[in-house]
C-alpha cells in the first residue's frame, strides 16, 4: 500500500513538474504589457502570443480562418468570440506552445476566458496566473500621448474615453479569474525591470 501511495505521489509531482506556464497578461493602453509579455517570454522560454498578430498572420497565409476574419473585418464588424477562440485554439495546438504561453490580448470577454479554461481542461492543463498591470489613468495618458501611440486626432479626453471602454468591457474577465484566485494584480509604475521583478515575484 505504502508502494502504491509512493507512486501515485511520484506521478503527481511528475505531472506538476511537466505542467506548463500559461500566463495571461492584462493591462490598459500604455500599461506595458507588450513589453512585460516578450520578457515573460524570454524568461520563462515559451511563446508570446497576441491575437493581434494571429489575426495578421492569418490573413496574410489566407488561410481558411484569415479569410473568414478578413471579411468580417472588411465589413467593419467585430470578429466575434467563437472565431476569436478558434484562432487561438488552432494557434495553440501547434507543438511550440507545449510547455506554455503568454496570452496577450485574450481574452477579452468572460466567454472567451470560458472557452479557453475549458480547452485547457481538456489538456489536463489551466491558466496558472491572470497578471493584471496596475497604472493610473493619468499615467496611461501620458504614456500614450508622448509616445504618439495615439491616432494623430488623439486628445487627453478621447484617449480617456478609450480607457474607459477599455474598463468596462475587460473588468468582467478581471473578475472571473478573481474568483478563480489566478489573479496577480502588479504596480505597474516604475521602470521595466522593476515591473518585471514584481511579476516573476508573484508567480513564484
Amino acid at each position: 500500500m505504502n508502494y502504491v501511495r509512493l507512486r501515485n505521489a511520484v506521478s503527481v509531482l511528475n505531472n506538476e513538474l511537466h505542467r506548463s506556464m500559461n500566463i495571461i497578461l492584462f493591462g490598459p493602453p500604455g500599461a506595458g504589457k507588450g513589453t512585460q509579455a516578450e520578457k515573460l517570454s524570454s524568461h520563462f522560454n515559451i511563446p508570446h502570443l497576441s491575437t493581434g498578430n494571429i489575426f495578421r498572420e492569418n490573413i496574410k497565409n489566407e488561410t481558411a480562418l484569415g479569410k473568414k476574419v478578413k471579411s468580417i473585418l472588411d465589413s467593419g464588424q467585430l470578429v466575434p468570440d467563437e472565431t476569436v477562440v478558434e484562432l487561438v485554439a488552432d494557434e495553440l495546438d501547434k507543438d511550440a506552445y507545449k510547455d506554455g504561453v503568454v496570452l496577450d490580448g485574450f481574452p477579452r470577454t468572460v466567454q472567451q476566458a470560458e472557452a479557453l479554461d475549458s480547452y485547457l481542461e481538456k489538456k489536463n492543463d489551466r491558466v496558472n496566473a491572470f497578471v493584471t498591470l496596475d497604472v493610473p489613468e493619468e499615467e496611461l495618458v501620458n504614456r500614450i500621448l508622448s509616445r504618439g501611440e495615439g491616432r494623430s486626432d488623439d486628445t487627453p479626453a478621447k484617449v480617456k474615453t478609450r480607457l474607459n471602454v477599455y474598463r468596462e468591457e475587460t473588468e468582467p474577465v478581471l473578475n472571473y479569474y478573481q474568483e478563480k484566485g489566478a489573479v496577480k494584480a502588479i504596480d505597474g509604475v516604475g521602470s521595466i525591470d522593476e515591473i518585471f521583478d514584481r511579476i516573476i515575484a508573484s508567480l513564484y
